[in-house]
């Protein structure tokens, strides 16, 4: 038994994420959530991608995390124009305790307790549910929250860009043949598909791919 849920977004880091499952050996099912974003797009990319890469399944859960607001990447009230100003609340209420609960889920649906989760080094200082520990004890959790944890199949939470820079993960993208242009990285896009080049997601990858 060798599959895992990959949380994919349709960004960068998710992308490489499903790639190193893939590159190690499992079978893909690559988990997306439609939490009320306003970057729409990004579910299309994780679409193409996750065919592209082979995923074994693509879902996209439904969540409607936009109904309690508290985050620029859901709410109109709260600004995300600037990258320069360190405190825009990009940060999304409980969002990746909420992932990884869904990922848990549909794992232990179909016999997979293994989740890959693309946090990087570069999401520590504002987001406290991408930090090491964040991850360990939700491991521990779901070992004590599900039947096949408590019955001897523990959960591996696979973090495997949690010590890498951006730069570092585009290094790894070409490394696994991933082709970045299927991605999308914006908060706050102009259209469809054109990023605003204004947040700190587009800013991130222009610097990387610099």
């Amino acid at each position: 038994m060798n599959k895992a849920i990959i949380l994919l977004s349709g960004g960068i880091d998710s992308s490489v994420g499903l790639a190193i499952a893939k590159s190690q050996g499992y079978d893909c099912y690559a988990l997306s959530v439609d939490y009320g974003q306003r970057n729409r797009y990004e579910l299309k990319c994780a679409a193409v991608i996750a065919k592209q890469l082979g995923a074994i399944q693509h879902r996209v859960i439904h969540c409607e995390m936009n109904a309690w607001g508290g985050s620029s990447l859901t709410d109109e009230l709260i600004p995300v124009d600037n990258y320069l100003q360190p405190k825009v609340n990009t940060y999304v209420p409980a969002r990746n305790t909420i992932f990884l609960s869904l990922a848990m889920g549909w794992g232990e649906a179909i016999g997979a307790a293994d989740i890959f989760f693309a946090a990087n080094a570069d999401d520590y200082d504002n987001y406290p549910d991408c930090r090491p520990e964040f991850f360990t004890a939700f491991a521990a959790t779901a070992n004590l929250a599900t039947r096949c944890g408590v019955e001897g199949r523990c959960w591996k939470i696979h973090t495997p860009l949690l010590s890498s820079t951006k730069s570092q993960i585009i290094q790894q993208a070409h490394h696994l043949n991933l082709d970045l242009s299927l991605t999308f990285s914006c908060y706050d896009p102009i259209n469809e598909s054109q990023p605003c080049q204004q947040c700190l997601a587009c800013h991130l990858r222009t610097q990387a791919t610099a």
